[in-house]
């Protein structure tokens, strides 16, 4: 009887949330649209939104046009119910972001600011929170908490950073970053959080494989839904594939790694570390660097086939670059054409949705998840 309860507490808790899912993926929807959309009884979900009404996270919004019967009352999610704060923290800056239920990036803020381990840099991180949090001028009660993006393998119960080749450290509690910060904070690799922004609202749950091109070189491995996160906590590290045995000389110590040839950097060295301003020039016709930019495509295709001929699933490609690659798609579609073995095909190539600090988003969705799933 005991285990009868449980599982009947459990499946209210995954109707109820699913209810929510589905009136936070529209902007207004009927009773009998949630019934018919989830395949579950009209009494559930009356009892489903009676208590999302009650909570604060759904509101009814007048009612359909009639078809011939009682008109249809519609109910709209209350987005900004609660937020989230998410903080990408990288080798020379740190961005903020503020993320709303739905997963909207509200507001976003980034600040060069070199990562050190003195106090005064930790102190600058509780400060750079409450400061983003007063000036937009949201309830403080509104706030779940601080989801904290890092660049390197975070251990499964986020609580220690294993490794970070980029900010040179090995073995540090995550609670060292959170020092300052008086809300509840969660941590995440930063590729993994990009990844994981990216594919929480896709509604076929399908396998898919998510490369960062940032600073440095990351990825995510979603399958069914969910990060695969592998036997270390490694799964992703796609720049420190061996792009070009003995080739470039990685931060790592090794060479011929991704990170050395698909790297924001590759690109924006060349314009004084500014990535816009790169391609800008690209459009202008620079010739210098398009030939940069080309030489890039095409490492960059050897990348994805071989991703494509890993996990045989869509690639989405993210990070700094990822966010300027929509107007070049179509050329690094037909380098990939080419290289696949088994079809002149590469429509699996997909361009991010989050062209904006996808990392900090994803990582302040952990919080808004956890929200969710507590429901």
């Amino acid at each position: 009887m005991k285990i009868s309860r449980a599982s009947n507490i459990d499946v209210k808790r995954i109707n109820r949330t699913n209810t929510m899912r589905s009136i936070f993926s529209c902007d207004r929807i009927s009773q009998r649209e949630l019934a018919a959309k989830l395949d579950i009884s009209w009494p559930t979900v009356l009892q489903n939104v009676k208590e999302l009404l009650v909570l604060g996270l759904v509101e009814e919004v007048g009612a359909f046009e009639s078809t011939g019967g009682r008109k249809a009352r519609a109910f709209a999610p209350v987005r900004d119910a609660h937020l989230a704060v998410g903080l990408d923290i990288t080798q020379n800056h740190v961005s903020i972001v503020l993320v709303d239920l739905a997963g909207g990036l509200v507001r976003y803020s980034r600040m060069q600011k070199p990562f050190s381990m003195e106090d005064s840099y930790f102190q600058f991180l509780g400060e750079v929170v409450d400061h983003f949090i007063m000036e937009s001028c949201i309830p403080r009660e509104k706030i779940l908490g601080v989801g904290i993006s890092l660049p390197g393998i975070v251990d499964e119960s986020g609580k220690l950073l294993a490794r970070s080749h980029a900010i040179g450290l090995r073995d540090v509690p995550t609670s060292a970053f959170s020092r300052h910060i008086p809300w509840h904070c969660v941590f995440i690799n930063d590729a993994n959080a990009a990844g994981f922004a990216e594919l929480r609202n896709q509604e076929d749950k399908r396998d898919t494989v998510y490369l960062s091109l940032s600073n440095s070189v990351g990825g995510a491995i979603l399958l069914d839904g969910s990060l695969y996160m592998g036997d270390n906590q490694r799964s992703g590290e796609f720049g420190h594939h061996t792009l070009e045995p003995d080739g470039k000389l990685c931060y790592c110590g090794k060479r011929g790694c991704l990170d050395t040839y698909c790297s924001a950097k590759v690109l924006s060295n060349h314009t004084d570390g500014n990535l816009a301003v790169f391609f800008e020039r690209v459009r202008a016709g620079d010739t210098v660097l398009c030939s940069v930019w080309e030489k890039y495509l095409d490492w960059l295709s050897v990348e994805v086939n071989n991703l494509r001929m890993t996990f045989d699933c869509d690639v989405i490609v993210g990070g700094y670059v990822g966010g300027y690659l929509e107007e070049f798609a179509e050329d690094l579609r037909k380098r990939l054409a080419k290289r696949n073995t088994f079809e002149p095909d590469a429509t699996y190539l997909r361009v991010c949705r989050y062209k904006l600090e996808a990392s900090a988003v994803g990582a302040a969705l952990l919080q808004i998840e956890q929200f969710i799933g507590q429901l």
